[in-house]
C-alpha cells in the first residue's frame, strides 16, 4: 500500500463501505478513494481561488510578487469571478433539470407524454394558484398546459422578475428587490453571470458577488423549485414510506439494477415496469425469483420518497455497489455519475447503460430514453438486465449485510398533515413547540459525501449531537442517505436518541427526529418549510428571524456553491464543513462570511469540526431565540373548562 493511503477505518464508517472497499484491494480495483489519495496535494492556487484562466493571455496565478494578472485583474476580482462561475455551474444544473421535467409536464398536457400523466391533480390545481392561473372549473390539461408555459416563462422572462419568488414572505422579496438581487429569467441570469466573468467586464467583487446571490436565487426560487413542484404533479407529491437503505438492500438471488443520477423521468417509469406481468413471466424464465431494483446518489432519493423503492447507497457507493459482483446493470443520466464507471464494471459482468444524450461516458452502452414511449423502453433495459444475470460470477460476489430501515417522504403536505391532520394540517404545533422551547429550532443538513474527509462521519455526529439538544433536522441529498444507512431515520430514535422535548413532540406526532424530504434538488422544499414557519406566525416575519440553520457538511458540487448561496441570500446561515475556494482574498472572505449578515440577515461560517459546528448552531439557534423573546422554556399546561373559556375555546 502506498504511504500516502489512509487506513480503510479512516476513509468511512459505513461497514458495508469497508467491506468492499476491502475487496477493492483484493480485485485490484481503483477507486475513488484511491484517485483521492493521488490528487490529496491541491493546487495551493486553484484552493485559494486565485487561479484565472479565463483569457488567453494567461493563466495567470496572484502572488504577492505579482498580485495583478496581465489584464489587471487583482485577487479579490478572480476570486470572485471563480465564486459566481461556480454558481452558475450549480444553477445551470438544477435548472436545467428542472426545464427536462417542465417539458415533460407540457407533452402530457398536450396528450403526448407517453405513459406519463399526472399523479397529483390536487398538487397541480395548488400550484396554479400559487401562481393566479384560474383553475376553478378548469380540466386538468388545460391547467397543466398553462402552469407548464408560465414556467417556461421562468426561464426565458427578459424584464420581469421570477414569479416563483412571490412564493417567499414578503419581507424576503423586499430585501431582494431592496439590494438589486432579485433575478430576472434563470437563462438570462445564467447568460448575464457569463458575460460578466469574461476578461474585462465586471472587476468590483462586492458586485459579482451580488451577481452569485442573485443568479443562485434564480435556482432556489426559480430552477430548483419548479423542478420540485412539477415532480410532485407529475409523479406524486411524497407522503411517508418505509424501505431500506444501503449494499445490503442487493438481491443475492435476483437480478439487481441500479438506478443513478438526478432526472426522475426514467426511475419512475423503472419502477412501475418492475411490477409489470411481463417481466415477472420474464425474470421467471431466467431462473430468478424476481427483480431487485435500488437507487444511487439522488435518483435513490427521487423513488424512495414516492415508491419505497431501497436505496443501495451514496455518491462516493457507487463504485463500491458494481465492486459487490453482483449488480447486472447501473443506468446512469445526468449529475454526479463518476467517468470511471465503466472502467470498474470491466472487472465485472455489469453493464453501465447512459440514457441522456448530454451525459455519455467512454465504456458505457448509450441507450437514449424515449419519454414517447416511455414503459417500453423501460421495460426492455429490465430485460436487458435479465439476460445479463445468467453472467454473474458466483466468486465476485460479496454482498454486504449491512443495512437498516427507514421512513422518507417527508414533503412539507406529508409534514403539515402529520402535524395536524386532515382538517387542521398546519406548522402550528412546530411553531408552537419552537416557541415552548421544546424544539429550540429547525436544521437543514444537506449536501454531498467527498473522500477528503471520513466519510459520513461529520454529518452523523452533528446529527446525533443536535437532537439530543433538542433540535429537528431536515435532510436532503447524501447527507438523508447517510443516516438511513445508520439507521436514524426512524421514530424509534426520537426515543433512543433526542432530547426530552424533541422526543415528546416526536412521540406525539409519530415521526422521526430526523426527516428525510428528498434529493438535492428538493433543498427548496426546507425554504418552502422555512416559509411556513413565516406565514404560520410567532417567529417573525422573514425566514432570517426564524431559529433555523444550514449546513453542508461534505459538500463537493458546484451545485453545493448554488445551494449554499440561495440558503444564505434567503436568510438562512450556512455551515460549512470544508471552506469555499476564497482563501486568497480577505475582502471577498469577509463579504462571504460576514459582510452579507447585513444584507440577507446570514451568512456562512467554516467549521471543520463537527463538535465546534453543533456549538456553533447552537449559538445561532439561541441568538434567533433571544431576538424573539422565546428564550424560557414554558411548561405544559392542562387546560380546564375555565382556562378554556378564557381563551375562548
Amino acid at each position: 500500500m502506498p504511504k500516502e493511503e489512509k487506513r480503510l477505518e479512516d476513509r468511512t464508517r459505513d461497514p458495508a463501505s469497508l467491506e468492499i472497499l476491502d475487496k477493492a484491494e483484493t480485485d485490484f480495483i481503483n477507486t475513488c478513494f484511491i484517485r483521492a489519495d493521488t490528487q490529496r496535494h491541491h493546487c495551493k492556487f486553484g484552493t485559494s481561488g486565485l487561479c484565472c484562466r479565463i483569457c488567453h493571455m494567461g493563466p495567470c496565478s496572484i502572488t504577492a510578487k505579482s498580485p495583478l494578472g496581465v489584464c489587471g485583474a487583482n485577487a479579490d476580482t478572480i476570486v470572485a469571478r471563480n465564486y459566481l462561475r461556480e454558481v452558475v455551474g450549480g444553477v445551470a444544473a438544477h435548472s436545467d433539470h428542472a426545464r427536462h421535467l417542465v417539458f415533460l409536464l407540457k407533452k402530457v398536457a398536450e396528450g403526448n407524454g407517453g405513459g406519463y400523466r399526472i399523479k397529483d391533480e390536487r398538487a397541480l390545481r395548488k400550484a396554479a394558484r400559487d401562481y393566479n392561473i384560474e383553475e376553478t372549473g378548469q380540466p386538468k390539461a388545460k391547467v397543466a398546459l398553462e402552469l407548464a408555459n408560465l414556467f417556461f416563462g421562468e426561464f426565458t422572462s427578459q424584464e420581469e422578475r421570477l414569479k416563483t419568488l412571490n412564493l417567499a414572505p414578503v419581507i424576503q422579496q423586499n430585501i431582494w428587490k431592496q439590494n438589486n438581487v432579485a433575478p430576472l429569467g434563470i437563462d438570462r441570469m445564467v447568460v448575464q453571470a457569463m458575460h460578466r466573468t469574461h476578461i474585462g467586464v465586471d472587476h468590483d467583487y462586492r458586485n459579482l458577488l451580488l451577481g452569485a446571490f442573485r443568479t443562485a436565487l434564480s435556482d432556489g426560487w426559480g430552477g430548483s423549485r419548479i423542478a420540485t413542484i412539477v415532480s410532485d404533479i407529475m409523479f406524486g407529491t411524497p407522503s411517508p414510506v418505509r424501505s431500506t437503505a444501503n449494499l445490503g438492500v442487493l438481491g443475492k438471488n435476483t437480478p439487481n439494477i441500479l438506478v443513478h443520477g438526478h432526472e426522475p423521468e426514467l426511475s419512475e417509469m423503472l419502477a412501475v415496469a418492475i411490477n409489470d406481468p411481463e417481466i415477472k413471466e420474464y425474470v421467471k424464465s431466467a431462473g430468478a425469483e424476481s427483480v431487485t431494483l435500488a437507487g444511487i446518489c439522488c435518483t435513490a432519493n427521487e423513488i424512495l420518497m414516492r415508491h419505497g423503492i431501497p436505496v443501495a447507497g451514496s455518491f462516493l457507493q457507487q463504485e463500491l455497489a458494481i465492486i459487490t459482483g453482483a449488480v447486472e446493470m447501473m443506468i446512469v443520466d445526468v449529475q454526479c455519475c463518476m467517468a470511471s464507471l465503466p472502467d470498474v464494471a470491466n472487472s465485472y459482468h455489469t453493464e453501465i447503460v447512459s440514457t441522456h444524450d448530454i451525459a455519455k461516458t467512454i465504456g458505457a452502452t448509450h441507450i437514449p430514453f424515449d419519454t414517447k414511449n416511455a414503459l417500453k423502453s423501460a421495460k426492455e433495459l429490465i430485460k436487458r438486465a435479465i439476460n445479463n444475470y445468467r453472467n454473474r460470477d458466483p466468486k465476485k460476489v460479496a454482498i454486504p449485510s449491512a443495512k437498516n430501515p427507514l421512513i422518507g417522504g417527508f414533503s412539507v403536505d406529508a409534514i403539515k398533515y402529520m402535524l395536524g391532520g386532515s382538517f387542521r394540517a398546519s406548522f402550528r404545533p412546530l411553531n408552537d413547540a419552537i416557541i415552548a422551547d421544546r424544539i429550540k429550532g429547525v436544521v437543514g443538513i444537506v449536501g454531498c459525501t467527498n473522500p477528503n474527509t471520513k466519510v459520513d462521519e461529520y454529518t452523523i455526529i452533528l446529527t446525533r449531537e443536535l437532537i439530543k439538544r433538542n433540535v429537528l433536522i431536515l435532510k436532503t441529498g447524501c447527507t438523508a442517505l447517510a443516516s438511513a444507512k445508520e439507521g436514524m431515520m426512524t421514530p424509534e430514535t426520537a426515543l433512543e436518541k433526542a432530547g426530552k422535548g424533541l422526543r415528546e413532540v416526536c412521540e406525539a406526532v409519530g415521526m422521526p427526529p430526523i426527516l428525510h424530504m428528498g434529493s438535492c434538488v428538493d433543498n427548496t422544499r426546507i425554504l418552502e418549510a422555512a416559509t411556513e414557519i413565516v406565514f404560520e406566525g410567532g417567529l417573525g416575519d422573514e425566514i432570517s428571524q426564524i431559529p433555523a440553520v444550514g449546513v453542508a457538511p461534505e459538500w463537493m458540487s458546484e451545485k453545493a456553491v448554488a445551494i449554499g448561496s440561495y440558503f444564505v441570500a434567503s436568510g438562512i446561515d450556512v455551515i460549512l464543513g470544508n471552506p469555499f475556494n476564497i482563501s486568497g482574498s480577505e475582502n471577498v472572505t469577509r463579504f462571504l462570511n460576514k459582510e452579507t449578515r447585513k444584507i440577507f440577515g446570514a451568512s456562512f461560517h467554516d467549521v471543520s469540526d463537527p463538535y465546534s459546528a453543533v456549538e456553533k448552531i447552537m449559538e445561532l439557534l439561541n441568538a434567533s431565540r433571544k431576538k424573539l423573546g422565546i428564550t424560557k422554556k414554558l411548561e405544559r399546561k392542562l387546560f380546564d373548562m375555565d382556562d378554556r373559556r378564557k381563551i375562548h375555546v
